[in-house]
C-alpha cells in the first residue's frame, strides 16, 4: 500500500513538474521594411473657373449639351462652365436672375451670370479654350456674359449689361432697343465677327 502511495505521489510530482516548465520564448517576428518610392510629380492642376469652396456650390460644371441646357435656364446656376466643345442643333436661352455670393460696397447682393467657355489652373491662368455652336443664343438674365471661349452663332440680347470678356462671337449680335446695344460691353480681346446692331 505504501508503495503504491508512493508511486502515485512520484507520478502526480513528474506531472506537476512537466506543466511548470516555462514555454519555449517566441521567437521575434522581424518587421518587413517599408519600402521607399520616389513620388510621382504631380502634375499641373486644370480646373473650371470659380471652383473655390465658397463658390463650387453655385457653380454647373458640364460636359454635356442637355446639362449645359439645364445650367442656364431660370433654374440653373449663376456660373455655367464648360470642359469641352458643345455644338446644338436648336436654339438656346440664359434665362433667370443670379448672384454670385459676393456683396458689393453697399452690401448688397451681386448680380451675375457667367458662361465660362474655359478652364484654368490654380493661378487663374485659362489652360483650355472651348466653342459652343448654336443657331441662336438668347440672353435675357441681367449682368451676363461669354468669357474666354467661343460663340458661333447669334447673339440676341434683350438686357442692358451684357457684356463679353476675352470671347468671340463668331456671327451677329442682335439687341432688342437702343439702350440693351448702348450698355454692351467688351474688352479689347474680345471681337465679333459679324454686326452688332438692333432688331426689334
Amino acid at each position: 500500500m505504501k508503495a503504491k502511495v508512493i508511486i502515485l505521489a512520484l507520478a502526480l510530482i513528474v506531472a506537476l513538474v512537466g506543466c511548470a516548465q516555462p514555454a519555449p520564448p517566441a521567437t521575434p517576428t522581424p518587421t518587413p521594411t517599408p519600402t521607399q518610392t520616389t513620388p510621382s510629380p504631380t502634375p499641373p492642376q486644370t480646373t473650371p473657373p470659380e471652383t473655390t469652396p465658397d463658390v463650387v456650390t453655385t457653380a454647373s460644371i458640364v460636359d454635356n449639351e442637355a446639362a449645359f441646357e439645364k445650367a442656364i435656364s431660370n433654374t440653373g446656376t449663376w456660373i455655367i462652365a464648360t470642359l469641352k466643345d458643345l455644338t446644338f442643333t436648336k436654339d438656346l436661352v440664359v434665362d433667370g436672375e443670379f448672384k454670385n455670393g459676393k456683396k458689393d460696397d453697399a452690401g448688397k447682393d451681386v448680380i451675375q451670370r457667367k458662361i465660362a467657355l474655359y478652364t484654368q489652373d490654380d493661378k487663374r491662368n485659362v489652360t483650355a479654350r472651348f466653342t459652343l455652336t448654336a443657331p441662336k443664343l438668347t440672353v435675357n438674365s441681367p449682368k451676363a456674359s461669354i468669357q474666354h471661349g467661343t460663340f458661333k452663332g447669334d447673339v440676341y440680347v434683350t438686357t442692358k449689361d451684357f457684356s463679353l470678356v476675352d470671347a468671340t462671337v463668331d456671327g451677329n449680335i442682335y439687341f432688342v432697343s437702343a439702350d440693351a446695344k448702348s450698355g454692351f460691353k467688351m474688352d479689347d480681346k474680345s471681337k465679333v465677327t459679324g454686326k452688332q446692331e438692333v432688331r426689334k
